[in-house]
């Protein structure tokens, strides 16, 4: 049982208000101890969010793919919330939100919901109540849920048990790595896009990305696309291919959304 004050948040953000979304994410971030009931009081609210991971080395690009793609997302007429964790400040350990001063413009748009998160130490670029927070924003009512990790490399991989599609951000510069990022990266990717494509060696990453795709995985083919994000080049490439796995995976489910009983759908294992 929830204490009163719970309740009333867990009210208000079902009834799509967004101060009560932003407080129930604040008590996830700092663990309160009611968290396992809360999510049982929501779990008939979850299912219908189809989450996205975004992820990649630092530079390449990540924060202005997300910015563009979101624009593309309502220009579409669905809601997004957008997840960006953050590395955290040294000092006071919260986030820098240098991803949030770069979605600036998305914050006075009712069908965009942003919050930045910090890491907190925790390992793979993911703070620990980013799975609580895509269900608390589920839950909420978004159609579309960006999760963009913080950039750390292959230790990333936690994604994976959040996102329904994982999109892997490169840009010209890091072909030389792409063998040994095969064994991490780039084998939990969904959709690999080479952002900054109009660079000297943007041909030669697609071609060797090209020779990396990995079929049989359960998931589908792997797609790969090109974009100039900063120009918005091939970013509506980018939203059909998320469309794309959507179907698929709604296809294989039989099913629109995510069942409640998946594993994004109750409480994460802080073990």
């Amino acid at each position: 049982m929830v204490s009163p004050r719970l309740a009333q948040l867990v009210d208000g953000m079902l009834a799509r208000q967004e101060t009560c979304l932003a407080q129930l994410i604040s008590l996830v971030e700092n663990e309160n101890p009611e968290l396992p009931e809360m999510m049982e009081r929501l779990r008939p609210h979850l299912g219908k969010a189809y989450c996205v991971g975004v992820t990649g080395p630092p530079g390449g690009g990540k924060s202005t793919v997300v910015d563009k793609l979101t624009a593309t997302i309502r220009s579409k007429g669905l809601s997004v919330g957008i997840i960006a964790v953050d590395p955290s400040s040294p000092i006071s350990g919260g986030a820098i939100l240098g991803d949030r001063v770069r979605m600036a413009r998305h914050c006075l748009d009712e069908g965009v919901f942003i919050r930045s998160m910090a890491t907190r130490g925790s390992l793979g670029g993911l703070a620990k109540a980013v799975a609580y927070a895509v269900n608390l924003m589920d839950a909420f009512g978004m159609d579309i849920i960006i999760v963009e990790t913080a950039g750390v490399g292959q230790t990333e991989m936690g994604i994976r048990q959040i996102a329904d599609a994982v999109v892997l951000i490169l840009a010209p510069g890091f072909g030389d790595d792409i063998q040994a990022m095969k064994a991490g990266l780039i084998e939990v990717a969904d959709i690999i896009v080479v952002n900054k494509a109009d660079r000297d060696g943007a041909e030669r990453l697609l071609a060797e990305l090209g020779g990396t795709l990995i079929f049989g995985r359960g998931r589908g083919k792997q797609l790969i696309v090109a974009t100039q994000a900063i120009n918005g080049t091939g970013i509506a490439e980018l939203y059909q291919a998320i469309d794309q796995k959507r179907a698929e995976s709604q296809h294989r489910s039989g099913f629109t959304g995510r069942e409640p009983d998946s594993p994004r759908s109750v409480v994460p294992d802080e073990g």
